[in-house]
């Protein structure tokens, strides 16, 4: 058995049969459904620890960054620019009210940090 690491193709990588189900790591543990909805909102975890708002997974501390903050809301409006007409209903409604909570909390926190 080789240790090789292969990136995820066919119904791994959401593309078959399977994407509608939880993912299981060989640890046994399980993953949410890999979908546009659960990408957004790991960017705006990612956003939530720039701000200080969640602790940091890797070492448990929270601190603020905000131009990481910053880029990632930007990436999420990127995102919002160019999916616009592609997204479903849901899909739509959880990018833009998702924007919109983190650019508010963005400017609460610069304007104590800044």
């Amino acid at each position: 058995m080789s240790d090789e690491v292969r990136p995820p193709t066919g119904e791994a990588a959401g593309n078959g049969s399977a994407a509608g189900q939880d993912a299981e790591s060989e640890s046994g543990e399980a993953f949410p459904n890999l979908d546009f909805c659960t990408f957004v909102l790991s960017l705006s975890h990612s956003v939530l620890v720039h701000l200080g708002d969640a602790p940091n997974p890797v070492d448990g501390k929270q601190a603020v960054s905000l131009p990481l903050a910053r880029q990632t809301i930007d990436l999420l409006g990127l995102l919002e620019v160019k999916t616009a007409g592609n997204l479903t209903g849901e899909e739509e409604r959880i990018l833009g009210q998702t924007l919109y909570d983190l650019r508010l909390r963005y400017v609460e926190v610069a304007r104590h940090h800044g």
